[in-house]
């Protein structure tokens, strides 16, 4: 059997991963976290040429997630539209959202390098524990002054490191993800780079390392890799870039 062709057995669980497209901030060099920016042309390009690949090879899905952020949801809308799937409903989350980073949003990346330097920035960007200034509490209401009502009860971040949205979207992987995959169900979740890149690190047992030096592209779908764990639900084996023939294996 290609196994390209056709990825997995159609009743086993399976996982599929992908970063929202290109997005307007992503084209302009801005820190984006919270913030909304639409999809670019491109972006949608790059989301209908993964709906491609997912057509191509067989995916069908039983539950769709994604982030609160219209990138990520925009996204998700095209993969479901492009592999026949348009009517699957779509669940959404805030603990998909991307990373908070706080005052920086909206900043220049370029600006920011020569403002506070190359370190600094790399640190703000990749580093796990290193945290980026806060947005105040004026700022938060102004730009958000309708996430209360939509996340009650929620304590929402005014800025976060990468080990605390670890925390957020591990939360959500116990409480959504493991019942459907228990279940036998297929899942794809549509959200933001250093999100994911924090799942994986929960799901793969990364070092922080690791996690630090690697980056998601836009629109590329990440296939998990289950096996039976000996009658106790699926165990995850390993992970890859859908496409590639090489699985990236468990730490």
């Amino acid at each position: 059997m290609n196994r390209d062709q056709y990825p997995h057995d159609p009743r086993s669980p399976g996982l599929l991963l992908i970063r929202h497209a290109q997005s307007e901030w992503n084209q302009q060099n801005r820190f984006t976290g919270w913030a909304d920016p639409a999809l670019t042309e491109q972006g949608i390009e790059e989301a209908r040429r993964a709906a491609g690949l997912l057509l191509e090879m067989g995916y069908r899905f039983d539950r769709a997630w994604s982030s609160e952020l219209r990138r990520a949801v925009h996204t998700l809308e095209l993969l479901l539209d492009g592999i026949g799937q348009p009517g699957l409903a779509r669940q959404h989350d805030w603990r998909l959202n991307e990373r908070h980073y706080g005052a920086l949003q909206g900043a220049d990346k370029t600006a920011m390098t020569h403002q506070a330097g190359e370190q600094q920035v790399w640190r703000w960007r990749r580093g796990y524990r290193d945290r980026p200034p806060a947005m105040s509490q004026a700022q938060w209401q102004a730009q958000y002054p309708d996430w209360a009502g939509r996340t009650p009860g929620a304590a929402l971040p005014h800025c976060e490191t990468l080990a605390e949205t670890r925390g957020r979207v591990s939360g959500f992987y116990r409480e959504r993800i493991l019942p459907s995959l228990a279940r036998g169900e297929r899942v794809l979740i549509s959200s933001h780079g250093n999100t994911l890149r924090a799942l994986l690190m929960e799901l793969m047992n990364m070092s922080v390392a690791e996690v630090e030096g690697f980056e998601i592209p836009t629109a590329t779908p990440i296939e998990l890799e289950f096996v039976d764990n000996h009658g106790n639900g699926p165990m995850i084996e390993g992970w890859r870039y859908l496409g590639s023939t090489t699985a990236r294996e468990v730490a």
